[in-house]
């Protein structure tokens, strides 16, 4: 079941102890943004699967991170969030993989479920018989024709 955020309000994301993001509701609109974020734009055509997911993730958070605790500067003071702020928290393995985690695949997850559907009648399995066949000398049972 898909459970609709009739809502669309922000909320908060706790990444790891201590650091919470202040995230906007992950949104076609904000999906289809970012997949045209310049950074991926200059991806070459070479580029692994890593590389474009580490793109694709800082292009979501700089347009979903919206405020943050627990994040600051050399000197331990509190720092605002900026694009370049973002993409050094993603730069951080654990940080990077709750991210991915709790936001971004909720979105991926929803994208694969779609995808999924029973076989065409005049698709690949259509006139597909069952191979399965009664046991010789079982009891016949009410599944079996």
């Amino acid at each position: 079941m898909i459970r609709l955020n009739l809502t669309a309000s922000p909320s908060w994301l706790t990444l790891a102890p201590g650091l919470r993001l202040r995230v906007a509701p992950l949104t076609t609109a904000l999906m289809v943004s970012s997949r045209a974020d310049p950074a991926i734009e200059a991806l070459p055509d070479t580029a692994t699967q890593e590389e474009l997911a580490l793109a694709m993730a800082k292009a979501v958070a700089r347009r979903a991170v919206l405020d943050w605790e627990g994040v600051g500067d050399d000197a331990g003071d509190a720092v605002l969030v900026t694009p370049e702020g973002i993409d050094a928290l993603l730069e951080i393995w654990p940080v990077f993989e709750a991210f991915q985690t709790q936001y971004v695949a909720k979105g991926l997850i929803l994208d694969a479920e779609k995808n999924v559907s029973a076989p065409l009648p005049n698709g690949p399995s259509a006139g597909a018989s069952g191979t399965a066949r009664p046991v010789k000398g079982a009891a016949p049972t009410a599944l079996q024709d």
